[in-house]
């Protein structure tokens, strides 16, 4: 089974038909067989903050969607706590010359504890940790 994390921009580009990156995320995941996604509570944070002024009906779908996620078996989400906050920021402060933001932080750290190395993003900053990064421009 492959193990992946999800970063915010891939639960954005699955969620929003109009985004640029939608069609090739949902074609990708159509092509994933057995899977199980991690992420984490402060990557839904981000998700849910993306949506924050799209009005109440992009906020409701929004909320549903982390509902779903929240409730899927093939999802497994990490809850924020004073610790993760301090393992982010230690991250966050010894990049200092990156532009990583703190979520970001959070992620990368979540990934070397449960040994992850693919995530779901196009960010490039992952790469920059050694992460493999699923989507590339192209």
């Amino acid at each position: 089974m492959r193990h992946l994390f999800a970063d915010t921009f891939y639960w954005v580009a699955l969620f929003l038909p109009k985004d640029a990156w939608h069609e090739r995320v949902m074609a990708f995941s159509r092509t994933l067989g057995a899977h199980h996604l991690t992420t984490t509570e402060d990557v839904l944070t981000e998700f849910l903050t993306f949506f924050s002024g799209a009005g109440s009906d992009a906020r409701q779908k929004a909320s549903a969607l982390v509902r779903s996620v929240l409730a899927r078996a093939s999802v497994t989400v990490i809850p924020q706590s004073h610790g993760s906050f301090l393992q982010a920021f230690a991250l966050y402060e010894a990049r200092l010359d990156k532009n990583y933001s703190l979520v970001d932080c959070g992620s990368m750290e979540v990934m070397r504890q449960h040994r992850l190395t693919e995530v779901l993003t196009n960010d490039h900053h992952f790469t920059q940790e050694g992460f493999q990064v699923l989507f590339t421009e192209n």
